[in-house]
């Protein structure tokens, strides 16, 4: 085709024009800082409250619930361990899930073997959901927070976040969910769905990387994360990145007045791309949900080939994708999210994450799994496991 086809949308995404033009007058006209009682700065505050404001109606919270950060991880990282310091007194247990980004597990990991956590990974299904039945069953007196993703980066299958919470307050535990890939492709509604907190990523929905959200449900006690100075209502210090924020709410602006159109649009196209690759090439398999999935996303697994060798004859062919998250990209061990739905590791190292945008054309679809029929071919002809399994099943 001569030109990029960009299918890695999980990984990050184009920042919109319209976010761009928003921002640049906070770079080079009101670039004031925000926490000075000047005039001059007046501007840069008056933009914060209204895109506060206009980030709470998208979630159904109020603007004083929303907090700035830098992205999705230091809101996660937040959430756990701010929420273990302020309730450890109550108790030290924090459950969360086998498929959760790493900027959970890892922080998870952090918490059990620094701070003397104890910490539930709960098992999911062959599609990568959290049953409300294994969530019940793992809360204990000592339990203080529940952390389940809203919908997973790798396969997309979206968590049913409302039953979780529901249980979870029933026990009179707090409910974090890891929104940041769902956060304007999807509704959401905090109250609605039972969530505590929420952590958000700008960079996911056409708005710029090193910003991102922490919704707080007012009540909740946890205290600051970042130490320093005053921002943020004393919770989370640190220069507000005005142009950051201008940037975030156009986006979310616009994914709001677009939302349902676009996932139309896009649900159509990633159906088309699916029926394709599990038509026409063999032994490939769908990993997640099969409807109930993010509309952007998804992840297959071909037998008898290296994920990695896939990525880069892609690549060759101007098509950008992954195996599995951006953020383990460089990385030889196969996904931890796919190994937790059941895919033994032989499988689970041919995995391919092809993410779409609205952007994205059935010409630039057709032509992607056009490629990837050529490419696993070719590797399969020098695959010495697709040779044994050939002589093994002269039949097949």
């Amino acid at each position: 085709m001569g030109k990029m086809i960009y299918l890695d949308n999980a990984a990050t995404t184009k920042t919109a024009p319209e976010v761009v033009e928003a921002m640049l007058p906070y770079f080079t006209e009101f670039y004031g800082n925000a926490s000075t009682v000047y005039d001059f700065a007046a501007n840069s505050k008056a933009a914060i409250a209204k895109a506060r404001q206009q980030i709470a109606d998208v979630i159904g919270a109020k603007k004083e619930e929303i907090y700035f950060t830098a992205g999705g991880s230091e809101s996660d990282n937040w959430a756990l361990k701010a929420t273990f310091e302020a309730y450890k007194n109550k108790g030290n247990h924090i459950i969360t899930t086998k498929i959760e980004h790493h900027a959970i597990l890892h922080t998870c990991e952090y918490l059990e073997k620094e701070r003397g956590a104890k910490i539930t990974y709960l098992d999911v299904d062959e599609n990568g959901i959290v049953t409300p039945e294994s969530l019940e069953s793992a809360i204990r007196p000592d339990t203080i927070l529940v952390s389940v993703m809203t919908a997973n980066n790798e396969i997309g299958t979206i968590e049913p976040v409302k039953e979780l919470g529901r249980i979870a307050h029933e026990h009179g535990v707090l409910f974090h969910t890891d929104s940041v890939q769902a956060f304007g492709h999807i509704p959401i509604n905090v109250n609605d769905m039972n969530i505590d907190m929420l952590s958000a990523s700008g960079h996911k929905l056409n708005g710029p990387k090193g910003i991102g959200i922490m919704y707080i449900r007012k009540g909740v006690k946890i205290r600051s994360f970042v130490h320093g100075g005053a921002q943020e209502r004393n919770r989370r210090a640190g220069t507000l990145n005005v142009p950051g924020i201008i940037g975030l709410s156009e986006a979310v602006s616009i994914a709001r007045d677009k939302m349902d159109e676009r996932i139309a649009y896009e649900t159509k196209l990633r159906d088309h791309l699916i029926e394709r690759v599990l038509n026409e090439i063999p032994y490939s398999r769908l990993n997640g949900h099969r409807e109930n999935r993010l509309p952007n996303n998804a992840n297959f697994c071909f037998r008898f080939i290296e994920g990695e060798s896939m990525l880069i004859l892609l690549d060759q062919n101007g098509i950008c994708g992954s195996s599995g998250s951006a953020c383990t990209s460089g990385s030889l061990d196969p996904s931890h999210v796919l190994l937790a739905i059941g895919l033994p590791h032989e499988i689970a190292h041919g995995s391919l994450r092809l993410t779409l945008s609205d952007e994205t054309t059935v010409e630039e679809i057709d032509f992607t799994v056009d490629k990837l029929k050529e490419i696993i071919q070719r590797l399969r002809s020098m695959s010495p496991l697709y040779e044994d399994f050939k002589r093994r099943n002269p039949d097949v």
